[in-house]
């Protein structure tokens, strides 16, 4: 097991970062003493298994308007922090680093297969000023990743394309076995072969 894979720790609130690199947002609330989650899901029939995922976090996501909610929360404020300029701009934390429990969430709330045999992850279309910081993160962490345009290999919005061998199995590798309740066959594969 990679040291940096969706197992290799326990599950944190940390983790939930995996959500902000696709189209999820996280808000401040008056005074900004509490932050909640709001998570578009661009790919539908994801919503058990993310809400499992946050719920070992302990974080409860509901079916909102347009996806999934979280409720104002003290302790994700200081997530809130790093991810939002104070003026609640999107913006990607300068130390961050992708590992595989944060890239988990990102497959799971915005992944997809492409339609030649690689893997897209979905970045925000309202934060495209978020895209280059997460190519950088991707690609130190083992992931060097091709940005597409909405429409490029299928992609429903802008994405991040991984594909070959190497940066397929170290995805795998990464994000672990599809989680129960979602479908495999749109979990990352390796030469055909989801994460087992």
């Amino acid at each position: 097991m990679s040291l940096f894979s969706a197992e290799a720790r326990p599950a944190g609130l940390t983790d939930l970062a995996g959500l902000l690199c696709g189209p999820g947002r996280i808000e401040r609330f008056g005074a900004g003493d509490t932050a909640r989650f709001d998570v578009p899901l661009p790919i539908e029939g994801r919503e058990t298994a993310l809400a499992a995922l946050a719920a070992a976090r302990g974080v409860t996501l509901a079916p909102g308007a347009s996806g999934m909610r979280s409720a104002f929360r003290r302790d994700l404020v200081p997530l809130a922090r790093a991810w939002c300029t104070p003026d609640g701009r999107k913006q990607i934390p300068r130390d961050f680093q992708l590992d595989g429990a944060t890239l988990r969430l990102w497959a799971l709330s915005a992944g997809t297969p492409d339609l030649r045999g690689g893997h897209l992850l979905l970045l925000d279309p309202q934060a495209p000023w978020t895209h280059g910081p997460l190519i950088a993160a991707a690609t130190r962490a083992g992931l060097p990743p091709a940005r597409l345009a909405p429409g490029e290999h299928g992609a429903p919005g802008p994405a991040l394309r991984l594909h070959g061998a190497r940066r397929l199995a170290r995805l795998v590798e990464l994000v672990g076995p599809a989680p129960r309740m979602t479908n495999p066959t749109e979990w990352p594969r390796h030469h055909g072969r989801p994460a087992a």
